[in-house]
């Protein structure tokens, strides 16, 4: 049977929009490729909304999900690229992200900014780790 377990360290920062730390059991791992905002017929969705862009990038995600018999429940690491970051930018983020993990613990994860990604229309990607049995 899996289980995610988010074990609160001593010392380090709790926040509500990230675990420091997931330890996850189950039999099968999940690695889905950095999702970015297109839809099943490779049209960029969102224009130059972050948060629009976000949401499309988490739907993605949702059927690379789907697809392998796990949810949202089951991601224990979730790594996202950022073009141009700049701080005001992870509250965009974190809300458009935050609605797909409501009413759970959110997984391990980190942020980084980038230049560019392989299109020029696209401005985050995400890719994920989840664990099921």
């Amino acid at each position: 049977m899996s289980k995610i377990e988010y074990p609160a360290p001593k010392g380090l920062f709790i926040n509500p929009r990230f675990s420091q730390v997931v330890v996850a059991t189950g039999a099968r791992t999940i690695y889905i490729s950095g999702q970015v905002a297109i839809d099943e017929t490779g049209a960029t969705v969102g224009g130059a909304d972050l948060a629009a862009q976000t949401t499309q990038v988490m739907k993605n995600l949702g059927a690379a999900l789907a697809a392998a018999g796990a949810g949202y429940e089951h991601i224990a690491k979730i790594t996202t690229y950022v073009v141009g970051y700049k701080p005001e930018m992870r509250a965009v983020i974190g809300a458009a992200r935050g609605v797909f993990f409501k009413d759970r613990t959110p997984p391990a994860s980190t942020l980084i900014g980038v230049a560019a990604l392989a299109e020029p229309d696209w401005l985050i990607e995400i890719e994920a780790v989840a664990v099921i049995d």
